[in-house]
């Protein structure tokens, strides 16, 4: 009986490590040698992703949290103090006014970050209070188009639209615009606002509007007039046809 023991402690420890080395390699194949991969090369994937994109469902990086604006209707919830719920209104100046407890800074945080700004503001009266920020009414996503279209104006970015889409929405152009100078103004901090000229002309001659520009909220679409439409106003529509071919526009 003393003999055979050894031998079986022996087996089962081999088992187990047969069992580690095909986990190992089948987590090596996975994040770095799958198949299709040359010989010879290593694929590197983060853990969390797909394809070797970030997933926001797993455990990669999740986009940036809404930030409260002025203007945002929120609803603040205290689960143990219900008697405390309210509707409050983030006003021009910032904050929002909480019945007895005051005003609280609110622009520019995440629910999560006004939630523990409302927690430590209660403490004096509620004990570990426990605090949910809900958005319930707020600045929706936005364009703007203006210039030559036949209905300048704001309108909600509800789906994924690129610039021909939101020229398109906005009544299309008019018989005005220059097409082939579109400008997609777009801000990319409070001090600092990136153009970018398109021939959207061109895009829709071609038929090539996988180059079009996928709009982003906040974005400003603004259509020129055409060359012909300015000098209308200091010469006689007629003489223009003698020196300018209006194809060209």
């Amino acid at each position: 009986m003393r003999s055979v023991l050894p031998n079986v402690l022996v087996t089962v420890a081999c088992f187990l490590l047969q069992s580690m080395l095909g986990v190992a390699v089948a987590q090596e194949n996975r994040l770095g040698g799958g198949a299709g991969d040359e010989p010879g090369t290593t694929t590197t994937k983060t853990l969390g992703a797909a394809g070797g994109v970030l997933s926001l469902g797993l455990t990669g990086e999740r986009r940036p949290l809404y930030q409260i604006a002025k203007s945002d209707v929120l609803e603040v919830n205290f689960t143990f103090a219900p008697e405390f719920d309210q509707t409050v209104t983030v006003q021009p100046d910032g904050f929002v006014v909480l019945k007895g407890v005051g005003s609280v800074y609110a622009d520019g945080l995440t629910s999560p970050e006004l939630s523990d700004s409302i927690r430590r503001a209660c403490a004096f009266m509620l004990k570990d209070p426990e605090v949910t920020v809900r958005l319930k009414d707020f600045d929706h996503p936005f364009f703007i188009a203006s210039g030559e279209v036949v209905h300048p104006g704001k309108y909600e970015l509800r789906s994924d639209t690129t610039v021909a889409e939101a020229v398109a929405i906005a009544g299309g152009f008019t018989a005005q615009a220059k097409h082939s100078q579109v400008v997609l103004f777009r801000r990319v901090s409070r001090e600092t606002v990136e153009t970018r000229v398109l021939n959207e002309k061109d895009l829709l001659r071609n038929r090539n509007l996988g180059e079009d520009p996928h709009l982003r909220p906040g974005d400003f679409v603004f259509v020129p007039q055409n060359t012909i439409s300015k000098l209308r106003k200091y010469m006689p529509l007629p003489n223009l046809g003698m020196y300018l071919n209006p194809a060209q526009f």
